[in-house]
C-alpha cells in the first residue's frame, strides 16, 4: 500500500468505529435464521393476549413488519446523521448512540420473557435508527482520519465490518449455537456487548482531525491527533489540505439537506452519489440470495443453511480483496468490474434456473454462477458506495451528503424487501433480466459520470465536480471526464 505509515493508532480507531457496521451487518442477518421460531413466538404471545388464535394473515403482517420497521428506523436514523456529527463530533456520536443499541438490544432480548410483541417490534425499530445513525458516522469518521492515499482501503473496512456481521449472525443462528426455541432472544440481545465493548474502546480513539481544525477551529488539538495518527512530526501537507479546505468552507455557510438538495453547485455530486447508492440495492443481490437456499437443496445440500453461510464467506473473503485493491485499480474501475460481472452472472443465472429442472448439472452451474455473482458485489457495489460519498463533498456539506445517500440506501433497501417477493411470485427467474438491465444502466452511468477519487484530495475532487479543475486541458464541458484521464496528485503505486 505504498509509503505511507499505518500506525497502531490509526488501526485502532478505524477498528474501533468498524464495530458499527458489524452491528449493522449483524442486525441485518440476524432475524432470517430463527424465522419460524419468532413465529412461534408470536402466534403464542398473540394467543395469550387474546384469548383466540391470531389468524395467519395477522401472523404474516406481524413477521413482516418485525423485519421491514428495520429499514424504517434505518430511513429515520441516516436521515439524521447532520443532527449529531455537527454538533458532537464524529467520534463523540458514534458513542452517543451506542445508548439505542442498548436499549434495542434489551427490548429484544427480554421480550420473550415479557410475552410482549411490542417490545420485538420496538426493539427491531430502535436498533434500526441506530444502524442508520452507523452507516453515516463511520464511513465518514474513517475517511475523515485516513491519510489520502489510503482512504479507500480504510474505507472498504466499513463493508468488511458488515459482511462479517452477516456472517456472525448467520453463524450464531445455527440450532447448535444460539438458534433454538429458548436461547433465540440472546441472538437478538446479542447486539448489547458489541455496542459495550465499543463505549468502552472510543474515548481512546481520537476525534476527527478535520472536525476539530475546520468545525471547531482547534487547529493545535488537530495536529496532536494528526501526529499520532500519522506516527510523525511532519503533518504539514495535511494541515495546508485541511486549511484550504476551511478557507473555502469560510465562503459557504453549514449546509442543510434542502439546501443540498436545492443548490445547483451540488446537483451534480449528489446525484451520482443516489445513483451509486441505488446501484447496490437494485442490483439483485437480495434476491440472488433468496434464491441461493432453494438451488442450493436441489443441488443436493442437505442443510440450506449451510448455502446461506457459503455466501457469507465468499462475501468476506472478496470484500477482503477489494480492500487490496481499492488503492491500485481505483473505486470507479472497481465498480465497473464489480457491476460488469454481476450483469454477467444475472444472465448466467436466470439461464441455469430456466433450465435446472431438464438439465440436473445446471444446478451446479447456478451455485458457482451465484457466488460468482456475491464476489463481483463485494469487489465494487457492496463497499464503495458507503465510502465514495464522503470523498465527494467537502466539510460543510459532507454530513448532509452522508445523510441523504444513506436514506436513498435504505428507502431502496426497503422497497426492494417489500416488492421483490411479490415480482419473484409473478416472474419466477425471470426477474434477472430487470436485474441485468439496472445493472447495465449502472454501469454505463458509472462510466461516464462518475470520477475516479482515489489520491485525489478532497478539494481536487469537489472542484471537479464544480467544473473548475484546471489541467491545461480546454473545451471540456463536463470536467469528470478530464479528471478520470489525469493521474491523481497522491499516487500510492508511485
Amino acid at each position: 500500500m505504498g509509503t505511507t505509515k499505518i500506525t497502531a493508532p490509526l488501526i485502532f480507531a478505524v477498528s474501533v468505529a468498524t464495530i458499527g457496521s458489524f452491528q449493522f451487518g449483524y442486525n441485518t442477518g440476524v432475524i432470517n435464521a430463527p424465522e419460524a421460531i419468532i413465529k412461534d413466538f408470536l402466534n403464542y404471545a398473540l394467543e395469550e393476549w387474546s384469548e383466540t388464535p391470531p389468524s395467519s394473515m395477522l401472523l404474516t403482517f406481524l413477521w413482516s413488519l418485525s423485519v421491514a420497521i428495520f429499514s424504517v428506523g434505518g430511513m429515520i436514523g441516516s436521515f439524521s446523521i447532520g443532527l449529531f456529527v455537527n454538533r458532537f463530533g464524529r467520534r463523540n456520536s458514534m458513542l452517543i448512540v451506542n445508548l439505542l443499541a442498548i436499549a434495542g438490544g434489551c427490548l429484544m432480548g427480554f421480550c420473550k420473557i415479557a410475552e410482549s410483541v411490542e417490545m420485538l417490534i420496538v426493539g427491531r425499530l430502535v436498533i434500526g435508527v441506530f444502524c442508520g445513525l452507523c452507516t453515516g458516522f463511520v464511513p465518514m469518521y474513517i475517511e475523515e482520519i485516513s491519510p489520502t492515499t489510503l482512504r479507500g482501503a480504510f474505507g472498504t473496512l466499513n463493508q468488511l465490518g458488515i459482511v462479517i456481521g452477516i456472517l456472525v449472525a448467520q453463524i450464531f443462528g445455527l440450532k447448535v449455537i444460539l438458534g433454538t426455541k429458548d436461547l433465540w432472544p440472546l441472538l437478538l440481545g446479542f447486539t448489547i456487548i458489541p455496542a459495550i465493548i465499543q463505549c468502552a474502546a472510543l474515548p481512546f480513539c481520537p476525534e476527527s482531525p478535520r472536525f476539530l481544525l475546520i468545525n471547531r477551529k482547534e487547529e493545535e488539538k488537530a495536529k496532536e491527533v494528526l501526529q499520532r495518527l500519522r506516527g510523525t512530526k511532519d503533518v504539514a501537507q495535511d494541515i495546508q489540505e485541511m486549511e484550504d479546505e476551511r478557507e473555502q468552507m469560510s465562503q459557504e455557510k453549514q449546509v442543510t439537506v434542502l439546501e443540498l438538495l436545492s443548490a445547483p453547485n451540488y446537483r451534480k455530486p449528489i446525484v451520482v452519489s443516489i445513483m451509486l447508492q441505488l446501484s447496490q440495492q437494485l442490483s439483485g443481490i437480495n434476491t440472488v440470495i433468496y434464491y441461493s437456499t432453494g438451488i442450493f437443496k436441489d443441488a443436493g445440500v442437505q442443510e440450506p443453511v449451510y448455502a446461506t453461510i457459503s455466501t457469507g464467506v465468499v462475501n468476506t473473503i472478496f470484500t477482503v480483496v477489494s480492500l487490496f485493491l481499492v488503492e491500485r485499480a481505483g473505486r470507479r474501475t472497481l465498480h465497473l468490474t464489480g457491476l460488469g460481472g454481476m450483469a454477467f452472472c444475472s444472465i448466467l443465472i436466470m439461464i441455469s434456473l430456466l433450465l435446472k429442472t431438464d438439465y440436473s448439472w445446471m444446478s451446479f452451474i447456478c451455485i458457482v454462477a451465484i457466488l460468482v455473482f456475491v464476489a463481483f458485489f463485494e469487489i465494487g457495489p457492496g463497499p464503495i458506495p458507503w465510502f465514495i460519498v464522503a470523498e465527494f463533498f467537502s466539510q460543510g456539506p459532507r454530513p448532509a451528503a452522508m445523510a441523504v445517500a444513506g436514506c436513498s440506501n435504505w428507502t431502496s433497501n426497503f422497497l426492494v424487501g417489500l416488492s421483490f417477493p411479490l415480482a419473484t411470485l409473478y416472474l419466477g427467474a425471470y426477474i434477472f433480466i430487470f436485474f441485468t438491465i439496472f445493472l447495465i444502466i449502472f454501469w454505463v452511468f458509472t462510466f461516464f459520470k462518475v470520477p475516479e477519487t482515489r489520491g485525489r484530495t478532497f478539494e481536487e475532487i469537489t472542484r471537479a465536480f464544480e467544473g473548475k479543475l484546471q489541467t491545461g486541458i480546454c473545451g471540456e464541458e463536463d470536467p469528470i471526464p478530464e479528471m478520470n484521464s489525469i493521474q491523481p496528485t497522491r499516487d500510492i503505486n508511485a
